[in-house]
């Protein structure tokens, strides 16, 4: 039944092909009225299928029958430097003829890239059912001076068989009837008004600058169409496309700017962030670092205090106890004891008597024993003042507990502070003997510093027992 309807329907194809001819060679607008025989076409196109899939099977066809390669394949083979098929041809004349790159997309992309790229569309439609077709595909799509200004001028070129879905809808749009067809498109700016201006909401559309239709001796040869792209299409149209691709450019490099505007601002921002993360966390060790020192001073002034305490509580219970009462008899022990301030202390002491005693002896003097109201503080009732020895060295040892060190005055030596020798095993004390005291340094007693600064200069604070 469709092979009826198409041999049927021929004559109406060719009388409609014929009036659409005449019209447009005269530029008689085509008539609105549908007839009958209108709606009526010879050529059916193909199913769909991936308009990728489908523009590069055409190429691909569009090379084997022309022994030529798309310009971007030729180039591959081509020296460094060399972009287009003239330059090819000329070093190398035996290489192959070349064809334009022809953009492997639908019909619908291509136009888009000529808007969004400010690009001049070329478009190439062709039906094999015409006799002029093979001709124009030999000579006018691999001739090097058209495929030159093509590709140097940067259009884009998308072609295909009316046989085919993409390519029938695009011939029906831009009101082809005889093939080869070659139209060019591109953005132009908006028509004037009737006032004579130009409406500035409106933007640049996209206009089919010219239709080349028939034979390529004459309207379709290559020379016809380089011709008219050189004199009159891109005189015509280069000044506004390349005004529209520097507005591009300008837009472009406005976003660019805001992006690395916002980029920055956002690396500021994240930089401010963990400079303020940072100082918060700086800020809260040295709050936890103060609070921690805060409280070792309170535990230490805590230690000192009840170290203060025991010691004031041995003081008054215990060191009188350890010095004991004087010794008396031939064995005595006398000790001439010389303070800094240069007073002088005589103590006889047992040989049997704990070195300890001697210390409890030169403490007294420097703190005499507490009366029962010396001290209010409250510590003293609770405080277990313990061993003697468990307290200096809870006090840090010796030179911590006393405040001073006593030495021998001739042989000069340290009476070094013991919790279990005896006075007579000390050596230089086994028969008594003169002990300088010298304060520790950062530990002396205020009263001793008192006496030392009324004391004598000149008395070099040694001393006899015949001199006493």
């Amino acid at each position: 039944m469709s092979l009826l309807t198409t041999i049927l329907t021929f004559p109406f194809h060719v009388l409609t092909s014929i009036l659409r001819f005449l019209f447009q060679t005269l530029r008689i607008p085509i008539p609105s009225i549908p007839l009958p025989f209108s709606s009526l076409s010879f050529y059916r196109p193909l199913p769909a299928s991936d308009p990728y899939s489908v523009a590069d099977r055409w190429v691909r066809a569009l090379e084997d029958e022309t022994g030529a390669q798309c310009l971007s394949r030729t180039s591959a083979t081509a020296e460094p430097g060399s972009s287009t098929g003239s330059e090819l041809r000329q070093r190398h004349p035996a290489a192959r003829l070349t064809l334009p790159d022809f953009m492997l997309s639908s019909y619908e992309d291509a136009l888009k890239a000529c808007q969004t790229e400010s690009r001049v569309g070329c478009i190439v439609l062709v039906s094999d059912e015409h006799d002029d077709v093979p001709d124009f595909k030999r000579h006018t799509l691999t001739d090097p001076a058209f495929v030159d200004v093509l590709h140097k001028n940067n259009f884009i070129v998308w072609g295909g068989d009316v046989r085919e879905r993409e390519a029938w809808s695009a011939a029906r749009k831009l009101q082809a009837t005889t093939y080869p067809f070659v139209a060019f498109v591109a953005l132009q700016p908006p028509r004037p008004t009737l006032s004579g201006t130009r409406p500035s909401s409106q933007a640049a559309a996209l206009t089919i600058l010219s239709r080349h239709q028939g034979p390529p001796a004459n309207t379709t040869s290559a020379r016809t169409l380089t011709d008219h792209i050189n004199t009159q299409l891109l005189p015509r149209v280069g000044p506004f496309l390349a005004r529209l691709r520097a507005q591009q450019r300008e837009r472009e490099a406005e976003r660019a700017l805001r992006a690395e505007q916002d980029r920055a601002f956002h690396e500021s921002a994240r930089r401010d962030a963990e400079k303020a993360a940072m100082r918060a966390a700086e800020e809260k060790a040295a709050e936890e670092a103060r609070r921690e020192e805060e409280r070792r001073a309170r535990e230490a002034e805590e230690r000192r205090r009840s170290l203060e305490a025991r010691r004031t509580g041995w003081r008054r219970t215990a060191r009188a106890a350890l010095i004991g009462t004087e010794a008396t008899g031939a064995d005595a022990l006398r000790v001439v004891l010389r303070l800094p301030d240069g007073q002088r202390l005589i103590r006889a002491f047992a040989p049997s008597t704990d070195v300890g005693a001697l210390y409890a002896f030169v403490d007294e003097h420097f703190h005499p024993s507490p009366g029962p109201k010396d001290n209010d503080d409250a510590m003293l009732d609770s405080v277990q003042e313990g061993p003697l020895k468990e307290m200096v060295d809870e006090a840090g040892g010796a030179d911590a507990w006393w405040g001073f060190k006593l030495f021998l005055a001739y042989p000069r030596s340290e009476v070094v502070w013991t919790s279990d020798a005896a006075l007579g095993d000390v050596k230089g004390l086994e028969r008594g003997g003169q002990v300088v005291v010298e304060p520790v340094a950062g530990q002396a007693n205020g009263k001793a510093a008192e006496r030392e600064k009324k004391s004598d200069g000149d008395d070099d604070g040694y001393d006899t027992e015949d001199s006493e």
